[in-house]
């Protein structure tokens, strides 16, 4: 149990003291997309200090939210059945936090993991099922990420590889998955360069990929 408690008798007041405290969520976020060792934790939290990563990663074992597996002869973090029914959780707030993310800041970066688990809140299967399957090769910041739509499905993994859109992207993709820029405004303001495909594409990604703000 996190070192938080709140007396009060109430599901809420329980989940908080479960991953509420800081970083905690972040960690779960991570871990939604695959198992991580310890120093996969800690590159895609570079702000995180190691005490805390340790601490946050022995609370939440304590509150059955993570566990600790050898695989491959290393020991990697993974969510237990219970903490991965928190998805839903952490993509509503994705959502939600969208709306008020505003414009980027210099010093905040995209991480591979974060940027997956944007795409997921993102993503709108019942526009993508009408569209052909197609496959993104997108870099944001240093996440190069090989987004593939297949209808309904949506599989995200790092690298590179051949794909029907090539583009690079920073933070400020955000206008473009916002509708507050058109595909054609976001490459003529720079925020989308495109590195090879159709051009065209563009708008389909937009279109699958959406969340008001």
């Amino acid at each position: 149990m996190a070192a938080r408690e709140y007396g009060q008798y109430c599901g809420v007041t329980r989940a908080l003291e479960l991953v509420g405290e800081r970083w905690a969520l972040l960690i779960v976020r991570d871990l939604l997309v695959g198992p991580r060792r310890y120093g996969d934790l800690a590159a895609g939290l570079p702000r995180i200090p190691s005490n805390i990563l340790a601490a946050r990663l022995k609370e939440l074992q304590a509150a059955g939210v993570i566990r600790r597996v050898p695989r491959s002869r290393v020991i990697v973090y993974e969510l237990t059945p219970y903490g991965r029914e928190l998805e839903p959780v952490v993509l509503a707030l994705g959502a939600w936090g969208f709306k008020a993310m505003g414009e980027p800041r210099e010093e905040q970066v995209i991480t591979p993991d974060s940027m997956t688990v944007a795409l997921r809140t993102a993503f709108r299967p019942q526009v993508a099922q009408t569209l052909p399957a197609t496959a993104y090769a997108g870099r944001f910041d240093h996440a190069e990420l090989l987004i593939r739509v297949d209808g309904p499905t949506l599989d995200v993994t790092r690298g590179e590889a051949p794909a029907d859109l090539s583009f690079v992207a920073g933070p400020g993709i955000h206008r473009l998955i916002s509708g507050e820029l058109t595909p054609d405004d976001a490459i003529a303001a720079g925020v989308v360069e495109v590195l090879g495909g159709r051009r065209g594409l563009l708008g389909r990604f937009a279109s699958t990929f959406h969340l008001a703000s």
